[in-house]
């Protein structure tokens, strides 16, 4: 089953249905309400593969989605990018499945990694179902770096 669900390159005219996706990973995951201007400004350009790159899994509706942004740390030179990961999101009606869709887009960004020779830097900010994706994460990327803590707040049901 795994052969016929292959992670694609997003495109400019995936836009609308990438939106669509993000909003629905924010209003899920978000630490505060998102701003769909910001949203657009980082994943319209990595549509264009213009410092950074979107993995896809589906048409419209996108059942799962990457966005990777190639740019420095705050505080490296900037011709010393990483691919630094902003989101990866499975839509809840592909989550149940035996195909994995978070271990493909996990396989697809280390492919990225790796062809363009750039470290990955990719995380977990979750408070929902967080050990399942350490779990996951660990299996794909081995041990982690580091941990986020969120004070005074939590991912999910962002405030208005």
């Amino acid at each position: 089953m795994s052969d016929t669900i292959k992670v694609r390159t997003g495109r400019p005219d995936d836009v609308d249905a990438m939106m669509e996706i993000a909003l629905m990973a924010c209003e899920e995951n978000a630490v505060t309400r998102a701003d769909p201007g910001k949203l657009l400004r980082d994943i319209w350009p990595a549509l264009n593969l213009d410092h950074g790159i979107v993995g896809i899994i589906g048409h419209d509706p996108i059942e799962a989605a990457i966005l990777l942004k190639t740019e420095p740390f705050w505080y490296a030179p900037d011709d010393a990018p990483c691919l630094i990961e902003r989101a990866i999101y499975v839509h809840p009606n592909y989550r149940v499945s035996p195909v994995g869709r978070a271990r493909l887009l996990c396989e697809w960004a280390k492919d990225v990694s790796r062809t363009l020779e750039l470290p990955l830097i990719i995380g977990i900010l979750s408070s929902h179902r967080t050990e399942a994706k350490v779990r996951l994460y660990q299996r794909q990327f081995g041990e982690p770096a580091g941990v986020y803590y969120i004070f005074n707040g939590r991912t999910g049901g962002a405030m208005a």
